[in-house]
């Protein structure tokens, strides 16, 4: 049992501080809160006209974050490949990262709906980027961390996350609430998206300083990426094939992504449209949800070590659809805050287990950058497909508590999907024991 180097895992779980401020501040509460009241101020109305199209601000923010993660999917497996193949993984975070962060500093300049073009774009854009990265990021988790410690470091990396999001997002409700220098509440906001974007450039410098160089999975030299990247994620693909433990669990990861992230991306637009809370109370919300957020993370991470994995994401996708069925029912603003601490704590809890689980069943390889880009492309596509569904439903409907159930569906499924990698486990585990030459990796 090696332990890992607290140098290196520091600094590998500074890059969750540093990027972690894109999702609770552009995602998760400021910019969803300003971006509907920009759209409203022009027309009076929910409704935007996009590209000569009318439709609600809601589903065209839904449809635009899609967008971004059907891009994502479709690019990282060659991308992360390429890493692989050339050891160069830490160049793309770092691109990234800067994509990322110049997009987030360059919301400033969205003032009203006459610039939402480039709104949308900007929003788009940091989203390639914070998930972009987040595929090289976590494929350094086997590097640093022995399987014994992965569940611990990765929880390390959510905690941090959590942390220094808090604490910007406590940076930025100073700016709104005493408005230093006499600045407007849109100013406010508008700066607080440019630190946002100098936060995440700047504390990345230290992740790039300490995690060690990766090495190339090969040395031929050659100039054909794009064909060893094909390659290589053809490998990967075949590899998870024929591992059915990993492949019960990348199915169940897939649906129950679907219903989590979507549920973390459209929270504050749901309570601000169907519960008409104000925008500071949200703010002071989502800052308890990321507090109690960092207990989950560690909390689960505990409960994994003493009932294992598969059964503490079980318990987890249970409360996640009694979230759910809650949500559609709720109508006050206190029914809302006590689903805020109950989302709390099984928001990181899931994210965190979810990666060092799958970190834990991966063969012994150096094509992490690939294998972890197989689990991003996963996670990617279900968001894509998790926001798309429910903003269409909105827009069919014109209700968006009718979108809510739909993801109570898709935590069953995921839900149904992690008990039959659990028995497998079980069947293989007890298979082994019988024989002890037995080859697990085949169904």
């Amino acid at each position: 049992m090696s332990i890992p180097n607290r140098k290196v895992v520091n600094g590998w779980a500074m890059y969750d501080w540093a990027n972690s401020v894109y999702n609770l501040v552009i995602t998760t509460t400021f910019f969803p809160i300003y971006y509907l009241g920009v759209t409203k101020a022009r027309s009076g109305t929910d409704e935007v006209t996009f590209m000569g199209k009318t439709l609600l601000s809601s589903v065209l923010y839904d449809y635009t974050l899609s967008l971004a993660y059907l891009l994502i999917a479709i690019s990282l497996p060659i991308l992360s490949s390429i890493a692989d193949t050339r050891g160069n993984k830490k160049n793309f975070l770092r691109f990234f990262c800067y994509l990322g962060s110049l997009a987030c500093a360059s919301l400033y300049t969205f003032t009203d709906t006459s610039s939402l073009e480039l709104g949308m774009l900007s929003v788009m854009l940091a989203a390639i980027g914070f998930w972009g990265g987040l595929v090289f990021y976590n494929s350094y988790l086997p590097e640093i961390a022995s399987p014994e410690y992965q569940d611990r470091v990765s929880a390390r990396g959510f905690s941090f996350g959590y942390m220094g999001s808090v604490l910007m997002q406590l940076v930025g409700f100073a700016l709104v609430t005493v408005k230093p220098f006499g600045i407007t509440d849109g100013m406010a906001v508008r700066i607080t998206f440019l630190l946002v974007g100098i936060w995440w450039f700047g504390f990345a410098q230290i992740t790039f300083k300490r995690l060690p160089a990766s090495k190339p999975a090969v040395n031929d030299g050659s100039g054909r990426v794009f064909k060893d990247g094909f390659i290589e994620l053809k490998k990967v693909y075949a590899q998870v094939k024929v591992m059915p433990v990993l492949k019960r669990f990348l199915r169940a990861f897939f649906f129950y992504s679907m219903g989590v992230q979507t549920v973390m991306m459209v929270a504050v637009i749901f309570a601000s449209k169907e519960l008409k809370l104000e925008a500071t109370k949200l703010i002071i919300c989502v800052v308890l949800i990321q507090i109690v957020a960092i207990l989950g993370a560690w909390g689960m991470a505990r409960l994994s070590g003493r009932f294992g994995n598969f059964r503490v994401l079980i318990a987890t996708v249970l409360l996640w659809i009694g979230v759910c069925l809650n949500a559609y029912f709720i109508t006050t603003e206190v029914q809302f805050y006590f689903l805020a601490v109950a989302v709390g704590l099984v928001m990181g809890g899931i994210q965190s287990l979810s990666r060092s689980t799958y970190a834990k069943l991966l063969p012994e390889t150096r094509d992490t950058a690939s294998f972890f880009s197989y689990y991003d492309v996963t996670e990617k596509m279900a968001i894509a497909l998790g926001v798309f569904s429910f903003g269409y439903i909105e827009h069919m409907t014109n209700n968006m508590r009718t979108s809510v159930l739909v993801l109570i569906g898709f935590f069953s499924i995921g839900l149904i999907w992690l008990f039959s990698a659990l028995q497998k486990q079980r069947s293989l585990a007890k298979r082994k024991t019988q024989v002890p030459d037995y080859a697990a990796s085949h169904d």
